[in-house]
């Protein structure tokens, strides 16, 4: 029975596969847990698929691929920023028209080139089990880099997602604390995608910090127990991928989303049997 957990991890490729998912997971649950907490699930789904026009054109140009989703993270905020200058589009208009906008521009650069569902499939849903050591440094400063933000940050991240007005009186820059969140989304979007995939980044993001709310209060915590479910979900998902011969990044993304489920079913069974538990939320 030892054998169903321990063979896969014999082989190399496997072993990095879990160190770049463990890793993304690292570098998402902080800023994920502020993107749970102020509800900017939307412009982080936006991020995640707003990329790809860049990715697409970097790899028609033959340069790195995290440089062209660099660029189109940022055209993104661009187009968003624009779309809601005039003050008569509201926020989430903005990010729907550039989401929808950048992933259509984006599939049409590459089903121009000619071999448009191998190369899309490889952008959108990455591939873990391949991913090349050099790969993990990238995760590895992106990991580094959302640690410390987040606790740097902490004061003004908090104070933005609970009373920006109060975080304005107090000298916080609630504005400048928001455009760090969306670069921090973005870091993780484009140093991730290689290892999940722009359209599955969404997962290691949403719901490992969702899950971890339902249990904790305090966002430290939060922090920390999305990091858990999260690598709980990375190491079952490698498991269940490599026995059942399921797509790798698929079936750890399903894994993550089906913990949320797992963990808020737990939750009201447990206030069924006994009225007085409340939830943590």
């Amino acid at each position: 029975m030892l054998e169903v957990v321990t063979e896969p991890f014999a082989y190399g490729f496997m072993r990095t596969a879990l160190a770049a998912g463990v890793l993304t997971v690292v570098a998402s649950a902080p800023i994920g847990t502020w993107v749970v907490v102020r509800g900017l699930a939307f412009m982080g789904d936006a991020l995640a698929h707003g990329v790809l026009p860049g990715i697409a054109l970097a790899y028609l140009v033959g340069v790195d691929l995290t440089l062209g989703a660099g660029l189109g993270a940022v055209v993104l905020v661009a187009v968003v920023a624009t779309a809601t200058s005039g003050r008569r589009v509201g926020e989430d208009t903005g990010i729907g028209l550039a989401f929808v906008g950048l992933l259509a521009l984006g599939v049409a650069i590459i089903s121009a080139r000619g071999a448009y569902a191998g190369d899309l499939t490889a952008i959108l849903f990455g591939d873990p089990i391949g991913i090349r050591p050099g790969q993990l440094t990238v995760l590895v400063v992106a990991a580094t880099v959302s640690i410390v933000a987040a606790a740097v940050g902490h004061r003004a991240f908090l104070a933005l997602a609970y009373d920006p007005a109060k975080a304005r009186v107090l000298g916080l820059r609630p504005g400048l604390a928001h455009v760090a969140m969306l670069a921090l989304i973005a870091l993780v979007v484009v140093t991730a995608f290689r290892a999940v995939g722009t359209l599955l980044v969404m997962a290691f993001l949403i719901a490992p910090p969702a899950t971890a709310v339902l249990v904790v209060r305090r966002v430290p915590l939060v922090m920390l127990v999305a990091v858990a479910f999260g690598t709980v979900a990375v190491v079952a998902g490698l498991l269940v991928s490599y026995h059942a011969g399921t797509a790798t990044s698929a079936t750890i993304a399903g894994i993550s989303v089906a913990g949320f489920f797992v963990v808020q079913a737990a939750q009201r069974l447990l206030r069924a049997v006994r009225p007085g538990v409340a939830s943590a939320v």
